[in-house]
């Protein structure tokens, strides 16, 4: 049986977004999101979908910003970027979401917990493919703002994938985010960590 509205545990596996994206188990859970395997049951296709905190969902400046950057990371179209497909917000206001390519394969920090140190060849592959990416976004005015390894897809033979353009941005102009510096700190840059900009 469907759940058409939240859990009460917050947990969102088994519900329906918007009556169209069944939500499957969870992939990933960041600071400010958990991203599930999912299905559009409209286009019966495999999805990700990322689930943005309740904290920011309540914020008008953010919902507003978040759709602007998910139009925006829609356009982009480059093979080393995850594909954007749909987003929203479903339950009342309760839950924003972004619904995108469901990469399978496993994050760059996987592949580095399992295989350490990456071959040379494979280091400079994997930097070309995310530059490219990169670039693609900057001549789109987009800026991805929290590049690690966990943000690097890489899905069946060999394709690497860029993820989460333009969302940190979205959030880093919420107006309840406060103080709070937004992305992963042990990849922020000096000028962040000391002045926030």
């Amino acid at each position: 049986m469907e759940r058409q509205g939240p859990a009460h545990d917050g947990n969102l596996v088994g519900t329906l977004l918007d009556g169209r994206y069944r939500v499957g188990p969870v992939l990933a859970r960041g600071g400010m999101s958990t991203v599930y395997r999912g299905t559009d049951v409209r286009l019966e296709r495999p999805v990700a979908i990322k689930v943005m905190d309740p904290r920011f969902a309540a914020d008008p400046t953010f919902l507003q910003r978040f759709e602007r950057e998910a139009r925006a990371a829609a356009r982009l179209h480059h093979p080393g970027v995850v594909a954007v497909h749909d987003q929203g917000v479903d339950f009342a206001g309760d839950h924003a979401y972004l619904v995108m390519e469901l990469v399978d394969g496993a994050t760059l920090r996987d592949l580095m917990r399992q295989h350490g140190r990456l071959p040379v060849p494979l280091a400079i592959a994997v930097a070309e493919m995310v530059l490219s990416a990169l670039a693609a976004a900057h001549r789109e005015g987009l800026v991805h703002r929290d590049i690690k390894p966990e943000n690097v897809l890489i899905g069946p033979g060999g394709v690497v994938k860029v993820a989460d353009f333009g969302l940190v941005r979205a959030a880093a102009e919420a107006s309840n985010t406060g103080d709070v510096i937004l992305g992963t700190v042990a990849y922020l840059s000096p000028e962040q960590v000391a002045t926030g900009t």
